[in-house]
């Protein structure tokens, strides 16, 4: 890939697979990140190709100067927890919106061809139909995915005013290695390999027939480096394509790591949704039928880091 990426959120969980794939791909990378949660260890320890500056997307001299020689931009920093945004709304607003709208301007004026982000299945809040496609009603039940929402309408907007180039990719439930099974807000798969490696209960709120659509962070990068070589615009449903019940989920955990776990069942959690699924048909027309990784694969591939 004959290109200069910058990667916004590069140390990050997605961003860094995403900067080892663009590497691996032949694309130069500056990576902007301020490591509020993104890790050095997680980028290479010296790569002739790789830039990293440390810095916030809410500053704009910051990011002019981060987008100094880039061709195209992958915008992954931003401020990830629902939670987080509850509490602290006007905060993560600033992160997402406006630090989203620093770089996409910043982007659009520094003459850069293509830009990547990342929104999120948050947007579509509780499923009116299933399988979820780009159509589908967008009903956000936090400020996050309202934040994502807004991105989503900004890259529209730019696209209609200015013919700015940008995809907006909607991630489903995204696992793998580098995610941090210590934080509060991390995700069921990270958090339940965390506790199986330990020897603790899996916990699991509600009966666990919840449907989700888990897709492996290396699928992930590899999207967004296709995407990047794209002119498609609008937004793009990125998930496997095929949804498990979280007691399966467990099952898989268990053939993975060849132990059996223990389930500790608790009441469920307030606002969960019960059902999700997304349809691969956008993603397949634009980047081709590409396979998934295998949960149990990506699984065991967890499990081993």
């Amino acid at each position: 890939m004959d290109a200069q990426v910058l990667v916004t959120g590069g140390a990050g969980f997605i961003g860094s697979h995403s900067v080892d794939a663009l590497l691996a791909a032949g694309a130069g990378v500056t990576v902007l990140d301020n490591f509020s949660s993104g890790k050095a260890g997680n980028l290479p320890a010296a790569h002739p190709r790789l830039r990293v500056i440390e810095g916030d997307i809410r500053e704009p001299r910051t990011v002019a100067g981060a987008l100094a020689g880039a061709t195209h931009v992958l915008h992954l920093a931003a401020q990830i927890f629902v939670q987080v945004s509850i509490r602290e709304p006007v905060e993560s607003c600033h992160t997402n919106v406006v630090g989203f709208l620093n770089v996409m301007d910043g982007a659009r004026r520094a003459g850069i061809g293509r830009m990547v982000y990342a929104s999120s299945a948050a947007v579509y809040g509780t499923p009116e139909q299933l399988p979820l496609d780009e159509s589908s009603r967008t009903a956000p039940l936090s400020p996050y995915g309202l934040e994502k929402s807004i991105d989503d309408q900004y890259a529209a907007l730019y696209r209609e005013l200015y013919g700015f180039s940008a995809m907006g990719m909607r991630y489903f439930n995204v696992y793998g290695p580098r995610q941090d099974p210590a934080s509060p807000y991390s995700g069921v798969i990270s958090k339940w390999s965390d506790a199986l490696r330990a020897g603790r209960p899996l916990r699991v709120f509600g009966d666990g027939r919840q449907t989700r659509d888990f897709i492996y962070v290396k699928d992930i990068a590899r999207y967004n480096v296709l995407a990047l070589q794209h002119d498609a615009g609008g937004v793009c449903n990125v998930g496997s394509g095929s949804s498990v019940t979280l007691l399966d989920l467990i099952d898989a955990l268990e053939a993975a790591a060849g132990a059996q776990a223990r389930r500790q069942f608790e009441p469920p959690a307030a606002g969960d949704i019960q059902a999700s699924a997304m349809s691969p048909q956008r993603l397949n027309a634009l980047f081709g039928a590409q396979t998934p990784t295998p949960l149990i694969k990506g699984l065991q591939a967890l499990l081993l880091a």
